[in-house]
């Protein structure tokens, strides 16, 4: 198995965007550049957000970008026994306790920071989240290859957070570090957005016994607004007749500086020329990165 396994885990909500082409670009060619694998994860987890069709149209626009994947793709709500397990673990760790608290009744605490009042509820209970105990202190540090040296204490940032939400389903923090752990993902590419998360994932990680990645956060693409590029702030989908041009602005405002001749040729070469040439020390390391003035994004979509 290459030493080198990394992996795109986009949310079936809605079609592709430019923010998310941003971050598989740079994914794939740091994945190809090392001579390693570049798996694709439909993270459904929170399945009252999915859209019908989603995940089909996500696959058939990395295709028609060029950027092929390996393996099977791995679908979230199919693998609900492999999150229980794990949870199941950490409760005889005596790691989970159950919690019934509201957000009103956390509101009236006028903190974020969870206050752990329901710590010494260790059997499970109806109606109730799961959440995680986590220390006091907690300091938790990585080394991101974008963005430099990151370090949290989770207990005050965060405190004891939840691994199944009060309607049954997973979160997000338990299923991804499962899913990362099971896949064999060594290197994580993906968007500054969920930078916040991974001191937690590390910290969940560890009690799970698992290794951790290593990790490059890549800058937020905002809006004149300055708002992140998402499905919320009326983000278009990707145009396919245009994919040769986007891939290109993309490597650009990844600061791989690729040849102007390129923008006029297919996905194919254009990405093999960019991993030729990937550096990953060359991505702006800033956590927002404003569209080219030059070539707007929303015009992009539709030229």
């Amino acid at each position: 198995m290459p030493d080198y396994t990394g992996r795109f885990a986009p949310s079936p909500t809605g079609p592709l965007h430019f923010g998310s082409l941003l971050t598989a670009v740079a994914g794939w060619c740091d994945a190809r550049a090392a001579g390693g694998r570049w798996l694709v994860r439909i993270e459904d987890v929170d399945e009252v957000r999915t859209r019908p069709g989603a995940s089909d149209d996500i696959l058939r626009t990395l295709d028609a970008f060029g950027l092929t994947h390996d393996g099977e793709v791995r679908v979230q709500s199919r693998c609900k026994a492999r999150y229980q397990a794990a949870l199941e673990q950490l409760q005889r760790q005596g790691d989970v306790f159950w919690c019934r608290c509201t957000r009103s009744d956390l509101a009236r605490f006028g903190q974020s920071v969870y206050p752990g009042l329901c710590r010494l509820h260790t059997s499970p209970l109806n109606n109730a989240a799961v959440r995680l105990r986590v220390p006091a202190p907690c300091p938790q540090h990585f080394p991101d290859r974008v963005l430099g040296e990151q370090r949290e204490d989770v207990a005050a940032v965060t405190g004891d957070f939840v691994i199944r939400r009060r309607d049954g389903f997973f979160a997000y923090q338990l299923a991804v570090v499962v899913d990362d752990a099971e896949q064999g993902v060594t290197h994580i590419v993906r968007g500054a957005d969920l930078l916040d998360n991974t001191c937690r994932q590390i910290y969940l990680q560890q009690r799970l016994g698992y290794s951790t990645p290593d990790y490059a956060h890549i800058p937020l693409i905002v809006n004149a607004k300055g708002e992140k590029l998402s499905k919320q702030t009326g983000a278009l989908g990707l145009d396919a007749a245009h994919a040769g041009k986007l891939i290109w602005l993309a490597l650009d405002l990844l600061g791989q500086s690729p040849d102007a001749a390129l923008a006029r040729e297919t996905p194919t070469v254009i990405l093999t020329e960019a991993v030729r040439r990937w550096q990953i020390t060359r991505v702006p390391s800033g956590l927002q990165l404003p569209a080219d003035k030059r070539v707007p994004v929303d015009d992009a979509y539709n030229h």
